[in-house]
């Protein structure tokens, strides 16, 4: 049996023996804890005993196969045997997607942030197409955003949104959305008919804490200045809006939404302090998933991942070469199938990047 099977059935048998314990079950904090890894490791127990009970059926049936001598009974193990082999295989890979190390960043909160790229008024329609589509997702998740800075553009359109979204899991399940979205339909304002292809970034960052990344207050150039709106008018009698440098790496944030100076300073902090993180995240990443199909996550931000084509009613992710005819749906915040699908395929990476196969 494998070393790594062995240390779960071991600890599994442990926190059922704790579990029962009467000063365990006294100390609810403790009990909770213990019974949220016992339900983490409840699925690998299960499908391994099925897996070894299956094992144990091949094996009595490659017994009668050699010393039957019924030929009916020893085509009938044949027979069973194939149904077997396939039921074998089958768990062998539930097992081995089981014990893939889940990643810790998945359970975190996210920034997002969407920016109107190539196509002027074209893309920045399109950036607010793809908040409104996000928003819509979030809702149907049971999730809340906050937002930390918008920066509108004409006719409805968005240059730049950023906001943070909170929920159980929001990163392992977004974090696929990085990336150059691109669009292919006929702008409102063409005459011609003529279809335009325009696009926007996404970048989805988990959020970082304190502990995560260290910003030291000499790496900080700090700007305060007045609210502006369109046209660049001033919405605030006071210098209430920040501007953060952070000089090591020249990131530069700004945030203006909220009326107090102490608050944007608070949510422009936040956001770059989780693109630190994101850039830490990034080149780990690189260095780890070099070789595999997919670069979730902070990943290549720059690459096209998606494009949404309207006259053929198609979207399409290039990174998987999946493609769905149902762009009104996605676009209402449908995107279920598409993450689903990019999970599994980086799932399907995960096992063929592993050395070894503990279930073969």
């Amino acid at each position: 049996m494998d070393d790594k099977i062995s240390q779960i059935l071991a600890r599994f048998e442990n926190l059922e023996s704790l579990m029962s314990d009467q000063e365990v079950i006294a100390d609810s904090k403790r009990l909770q804890e213990l019974a949220k890894e016992h339900g983490r490791l409840a699925p690998v127990v299960e499908t391994w005993r099925k897996l070894s009970k299956i094992r144990n059926e091949l094996a009595e049936n490659r017994q009668v196969i050699e010393t039957e001598p019924d030929p009916e009974l020893v085509e009938l193990a044949r027979e069973e045997m194939k149904q077997l082999k396939e039921q074998e295989q089958d768990l062998a890979r539930q097992l081995n997607e089981l014990l893939i190390p889940p990643d810790p960043m998945d359970s975190k909160n996210i920034i997002m942030e969407i920016r109107a790229g190539t196509g002027g008024k074209e893309a920045a329609l399109f950036a607010a197409d793809l908040f409104r589509m996000y928003c819509h997702y979030l809702e149907s998740m049971g999730w809340r955003h906050e937002l930390i800075s918008l920066n509108n553009a004409e006719h409805g359109g968005i240059k730049e949104v950023i906001f943070k979204v909170t929920g159980e899991g929001a990163y392992g399940k977004l974090k696929f959305e990085s990336g150059v979205h691109r669009v292919q339909r006929v702008p409102l304002t063409e005459a011609s008919g003529r279809i335009h292809t325009s696009a926007a970034t996404v970048a989805v960052l988990p959020e970082a804490e304190e502990i995560d990344v260290e910003i030291k207050p000499e790496d900080l150039k700090i700007d305060v200045f007045r609210s502006s709106g369109p046209g660049g008018q001033s919405v605030n009698t006071t210098d209430s809006a920040v501007r953060i440098t952070h000089l090591p790496t020249q990131l530069m944030v700004s945030c203006q939404d909220e009326k107090s100076q102490h608050k944007n300073k608070s949510k422009a902090l936040s956001v770059l302090r989780s693109r630190l993180f994101g850039m830490k995240i990034e080149e780990a990443n690189q260095k780890r998933a070099a070789d595999r199909r997919l670069q979730v996550g902070s990943g290549d931000r720059s690459a096209k991942i998606r494009t949404y084509n309207f006259p053929q009613s198609r979207v399409t992710d290039h990174r998987i070469r999946l493609t769905l005819h149902k762009l009104e749906h996605i676009l209402n915040g449908d995107l279920e199938e598409l993450i689903m699908a990019l999970a599994q395929a980086e799932r399907e990476d995960s096992l063929k990047s592993s050395s070894s196969g503990v279930a073969q």
